[in-house]
């Protein structure tokens, strides 16, 4: 129904961006990967995604259509949700993840919190096959915006994670680099949690 939203970049966290497209603001989910990509521009496009269920309306955005895609296909599988969906691009970049459905690599997909042992073989079984046919998709170069430790903690927060057991992990990463983006604090938050 949305393809896709070009207006104004109104906030933006971790997790959740606001585009002003002509006076509606449309609040829209994110993964990490997608965040790690915004412009530093006012003005911003993303693909989008919307997931119609009972009780809400959820927009998805992504800087990449590739990694709309690979969301797109992530929730075909059974047992994968949106938010799973997410936590997985939030993870690993999306060609870590089709490098991992092509190879049939079930202990990265695994490695991704919520995903067992059955869900990543279904993963794999599922999806590789389209995958290999999409091989195209285009290279992801990652960009690194520094903010703070709180910023990674409400991210993790939204992602579903306890605060205390994420105030733990994130602070041992933090005391290692300092320096550390909230990109990387919540990727390694991710395999430790």
């Amino acid at each position: 129904m949305i393809a896709h939203l070009q207006g104004k970049l109104v906030e933006k966290s971790p997790t959740q961006i606001i585009i002003d497209c002509g006076g509606v603001g449309y609040h829209v989910n994110i993964s990490l990967h997608t965040y790690s990509l915004l412009p530093n521009t006012d003005f911003i496009k993303v693909y989008t995604h919307l997931q119609i269920k009972e009780d809400a309306h959820t927009l998805f955005g992504f800087v990449e259509k590739s990694e709309r895609e690979i969301f797109k296909m992530l929730l075909s599988v059974s047992g994968i949700g949106a938010s799973i969906a997410r936590t997985m691009l939030s993870s690993l970049d999306p060609k870590q993840i089709t490098n991992a459905i092509a190879s049939g690599d079930v202990v990265t997909i695994q490695s991704i919190k919520g995903i067992g042992s059955k869900t990543a073989q279904r993963v794999i079984l599922d999806l590789k096959d389209k995958v290999l046919k999409l091989y195209d998709l285009d290279e992801v170069s990652m960009s690194q915006s520094n903010t703070n430790r709180d910023e990674a903690l409400s991210a993790l927060e939204v992602l579903g994670f306890l605060r205390k057991s994420s105030e733990r992990v994130v602070e041992k990463i933090v005391k290692e680099d300092p320096d550390a983006s909230v990109e990387s604090i919540i990727k390694k938050a991710l395999k430790n949690l």
